[in-house]
Parts: structure tokens; C-alpha cells; sequence
């Protein structure tokens, strides 16, 4: 049964902001386990991290992958339309320098850096500069599901939501693929905010045990995930048998209370949602870009 959406009725806006300088938060940072580190992190052109890599094993933290973006370096907390209007998957423009022209997706926004990320091939990598601006078609925020209130939606372009293989089953509930399933215990930096159309929260990987019973070894930039007794509809709180879908910004993190960030897309507390484990369920598999694009590098 297809699911119907009020996606006619949605407002495309464009728009614009250029590259993140990249960010040395201090110093030296103390990991969770007493580790020092000086690692790369937010910001900047990303070259060789990408949609559909591994969250885990880099030299760096809250690692974001292709062109971190901002609407002004100077006043990144006062950017709430240019975060709030891009929404995952839609599509981005260069309209500067080398690359002028050439599009791109993007893929989320990074709460407290204020970052949103694109992506774009190697090719279009290769000629951006630090000084290059790009235009967002803003589109997705406000999307509904017609038959199902219930269920709130955020942060998702309507192509890429009628892709992603969603499923109502005959008892009217609605199936969600997604790579892993987090339990809600390990959910850390972000909980008890407001800003799900603008920011992330993380998944915590400190503790061995919980990550290898959960999988959650298997994330990936672009993952759809699923939190288990989560509500994000209005800002993010534990609630016995919600559940919230997100998607997977940035890498992991050494930090107490940090780890993999996870955007929100979806949430319910009556039951609607049922996640469904699958390899596929990554933005870069439904979209052709990243690490499963047929161009080399993409």
C-alpha cells in the first residue's frame, strides 16, 4: 500500500551559504577513557570521508563528511533558516569559482557547530576552494503523512522519502528500514534539546558490550537508524514505546557523552513505526552518491 504524503502543498525556498573553516577546538582533548588526542574535527572540504563510510576509525572526531557549510563563519548560532530549510537529500548548486554548476546532495546538519554537510563527487571536489558558495533548494520541512497524524516528519526531502522503501502493512502500521536499531540508553549529547530541524544528537560507542549486542559497529554516514523509546516530536526525550528514525552526519567521538550524530527524520509514540533491518538502508544506496555511486569516487 503506498503511502500518501501532502508533498504538493510543501514550499521550496533556496538557500545559500558557503564553506566552514575548519575548526581546532583546543588544543588537546581528554577522550572518555583518560586518552589525549589532537585530531582533526568540524569543518572545512573533507576529501576521503564520505556517505556509505565506516562512522569508526578515523583520526579525528565529530568528523563531517564532503563540504561542512555555513550561511556567515561569524555568526553561525543565528543560522537557523539556512539549517532549517535544508533538508536531507535535496539538492545543491555550486555557484562559484572552478565548479560553478555542478550539484550535489545534502546529507544533514550538525547541531552546535551549526554545520550542514554536502556532498558532492571527487571531481567537484577537487576544483571547490574555501571561498566557494552554494545554493540549497530547500524542500521537505512540513511533510505529512495524509492517514497517519501520528507520525512526525522532519529534515527529509519527499524524493528521497518516497525512495527510501518505507511500507504500510495491512494493519496500518508502517515499516522503516534502517541499518541498526539503537537502544534508547545509548543516546547521549542533544538530548533535552529543541533543535530537531536544525541540529543532531549522538549515539554513544564507549561501551563495548552495548555495541557489540546492537551492531552498532555497522554504521555508516548516511545509515537510516532507528532509536528505541525516543520522542522527537517536540525536542528529544526518553518516552517508553516512542520511537524516532534518524540519519547518520557525522563520526564518532572519543569524548564522554558524544559519539556517531544522528539527525532526525521520523517519530511516533503510538506504535505506527516499525523498523525493519537492511543492508540498504543508507541515503547513499537510495541516491547513487557516495561510496555506492557508479562514478568513481562520487
Amino acid at each position: 500500500m503506498s503511502l500518501k504524503t501532502n508533498r504538493e502543498q510543501l514550499v521550496m525556498t533556496a538557500v545559500q551559504g558557503g564553506v566552514a573553516a575548519a575548526h581546532q577546538w583546543a588544543p588537546f582533548e581528554v577522550g572518555s577513557q583518560g586518552e589525549i588526542i589532537a585530531w582533526p574535527s568540524t569543518g572545512g572540504i573533507t576529501y576521503n570521508v564520505k556517505v556509505g563510510d565506516s562512522v569508526f576509525g578515523w583520526a579525528g572526531e565529530h568528523i563531517e563528511p564532503g563540504v561542512s557549510a555555513t550561511l556567515e563563519h561569524k555568526n553561525r548560532k543565528c543560522e537557523a533558516g539556512f539549517q532549517f530549510l535544508s533538508c536531507c537529500g535535496n539538492e545543491v548548486r555550486v555557484i562559484s569559482g572552478e565548479a560553478k554548476g555542478a550539484k550535489g546532495r545534502v546529507l544533514g546538519h550538525h547541531g552546535g557547530v551549526e554545520h550542514l554537510m554536502l556532498q558532492f563527487d571527487d571531481a567537484t571536489l577537487d576544483k571547490l576552494t574555501c571561498d566557494d558558495k552554494f545554493l540549497v533548494r530547500g524542500y521537505g520541512q512540513g511533510l505529512r503523512l495524509i492517514d497517519h497524524p501520528g507520525v512526525h516528519i522532519f529534515n527529509i526531502d519527499p524524493d528521497l522519502f518516497d525512495k527510501w522503501g518505507l511500507k504500510e502493512t495491512a494493519d496500518g502500521k508502517i515499516e522503516v528500514p534502517v541499518n541498526v536499531i539503537v537502544p534508547g540508553h545509548a543516546m547521549g549529547s542533544g538530548i533535552g534539546a529543541l533543535s530537531v530541524t536544525t541540529g543532531d544528537y549522538d549515539i554513544l560507542c564507549q561501551d563495548e558490550e552495548t555495541v557489540k549486542e546492537h551492531g552498532l559497529d555497522r554504521l555508516r554516514f548516511g545509515d537510516f537508524v532507528a532509536v528505541i523509546d525516543h520522542d522527537n516530536r517536540y525536542g528529544r526525550t526518553y518516552r517508553k514505546g516512542a520511537l524516532t528514525i534518524g540519519m547518520v552526519i557525522h563520526s564518532d567521538s572519543p569524548l564522554g557523552g558524544h559519539g556517531p550524530g544522528m539527525m532526525t527524520l521520523m517519530s511516533a509514540t503510538g506504535g505506527e513505526l516499525v523498523p525493519v533491518l537492511s543492508d540498504d538502508a543508507n541515503m547513499g544506496v537510495v541516491l547513487g552518491i557516495g561510496r555506492f555511486s557508479e562514478v568513481q569516487g562520487a
